[in-house]
């Protein structure tokens, strides 16, 4: 079983393991409206495969926060099998050592923090994500030093010039 990056034969299996573990009303989140019209971060989307099938999945996505770049992580997501074997943090530690190779500055997410935290992930005070948002789930890793400092403001989504 290898981490992979995800290719574009991948999408549909991938999808099926969202809706598997968060339901496919999961769309109707507003996190998704930051992703609407946007490609994902194709280079930190990752997949992992066992027994032939996707069995975990972890997708990033560009924003803006104050006007400035950031990366959005999520969704993140194990097959029930394979659940409470530590893949999902080999995604998220996988998919953050390759943002930090690529000098992306700063990640956010929408998460627990009991969880999250044990890979450097803190609340966002001052980062307002698009409503009904718990802004106590809002969390950020700067991956460069001072990828935070001073960035706040209201999450957008990133506008792709075509």
């Amino acid at each position: 079983m290898a981490v992979q990056v995800e290719g574009a034969g991948d999408w549909r299996e991938v999808e099926a393991l969202f809706d598997l573990c968060f339901s496919p009303l999961r769309t109707s989140l507003s996190s998704y409206r930051l992703r609407d019209g946007v490609p994902p971060v194709a280079d930190l989307c990752l997949v992992f495969r066992t027994d032939g099938m996707v069995g975990g999945a972890i997708r990033y996505w560009p924003v803006r926060v104050g006007g400035r770049r950031a990366l959005l992580l999520g969704p993140v997501a194990v097959h029930p099998t394979h659940q409470g074997e530590g893949l999902g943090a080999l995604l998220i530690q996988t998919s953050l050592d390759r943002a930090w190779a690529a000098g992306h500055p700063r990640v956010m997410l929408v998460g627990d923090a009991p969880y999250y935290r044990r890979f450097g992930f803190e609340r966002l005070d001052g980062v307002v994500m698009p409503p009904p948002t718990n802004p106590d789930r809002v969390l950020g890793l700067a991956l460069l030093d001072g990828g935070w400092t001073g960035v706040r403001g209201h999450v957008r989504r990133e506008r792709i010039a075509r």
